[in-house]
């Protein structure tokens, strides 16, 4: 069995009707890469942003994991990996260290190295493979954890011209699988560097979109797509007190059924609290 063959052979669901998740391409179908920085689905977004003359563009900015779904999409593929055997008993132990420190906010600066471990798993595979095994995966395993507050949320800043921005340490694929059922118009997760091959590597790209590098990414890419200071961020949405940097920057924030310390942050300086399913 070749390394194509591994992955499609261990999917996780039926061939839909429309398939979403193709066997020739990185990214589903309908969601292209609009930037060095981002992806975005060109099914839910006109070809460009313009703002208001004289005024600057709106972002609302979203967290992934634990905000528009409920739990966490990397855990739940650690235990995919781990039940196919694909994740070595060392790299499993250090992968629940940093988890118990990061659910206990404990300081923590692994983050590439995390994404690393996992990502092993698929080290020296076919990215367009391994895409179509994390796209089948998000559907099976992700999806069905996703909250429609979010999704209403994100339709009324879009009513309202605001841009909706997804900011994810999650891995590309699985927020870009996302997408393509949700009113997301562009997207930050963690990319994975490919080799001349063809094959992922495990190593992270750039830096991965967590704690403070998510605002230094969605910097990054705002000043981009629109222009430095022709954009500012008027909302953002986030579960986990490492969203803290990310939701100070906002005009609007709002601690969505958030952890102890953030509720409590968030009480102390009058922020939006709301619980979503």
């Amino acid at each position: 069995m070749d390394q194509n063959d591994y992955y499609r052979s261990n999917a996780f669901v039926e061939e839909r009707e429309e398939d979403y998740c193709p066997t020739d391409s990185l990214l589903p179908r309908g969601v292209e890469r609009v930037s060095v920085e981002a992806i975005a689905s060109s099914r839910l977004i006109t070809p460009e942003v313009i703002a208001h003359e004289g005024s600057p563009v709106t972002i609302a900015a979203f967290d992934f994991d634990g905000t528009c779904i409920n739990g966490s999409s990397p855990k739940r593929l650690v235990s995919v990996l781990t039940k196919r055997k694909r994740i070595n008993c060392y790299k499993l132990l250090r992968i629940a260290l940093w988890g118990l420190a990061y659910k206990f906010n404990l300081p923590n600066k692994d983050a590439e190295g995390v994404r690393e471990r996992v990502f092993s798993a698929f080290a020296g595979h076919s990215a367009v493979a391994v895409n179509r095994f994390l796209c089948d995966f998000y559907h099976d395993k992700v999806e069905p954890n996703y909250r429609m507050e979010a999704d209403a949320e994100m339709v009324a800043h879009l009513e309202a011209g605001h841009v909706v921005v997804v900011v994810s340490a999650s891995f590309e694929p699985i927020v870009a699988s996302a997408m393509v059922e949700h009113p997301i118009q562009y997207a930050l997760g963690s990319r994975m560097k490919i080799d001349s091959h063809g094959a992922y590597t495990d190593e992270v790209e750039g830096l991965p979109t967590e704690g403070a590098d998510k605002l230094f990414a969605l910097r990054k890419f705002a000043d981009e797509m629109f222009g430095a200071g022709a954009w500012k961020l008027g909302f953002a949405y986030g579960d986990h007190y490492s969203d803290l940097t990310l939701l100070e920057a906002a005009e609007h924030p709002y601690a969505v059924t958030p952890d102890q310390k953030l509720a409590r942050y968030a009480r102390q300086h009058g922020w939006n609290i709301v619980e979503w399913d």
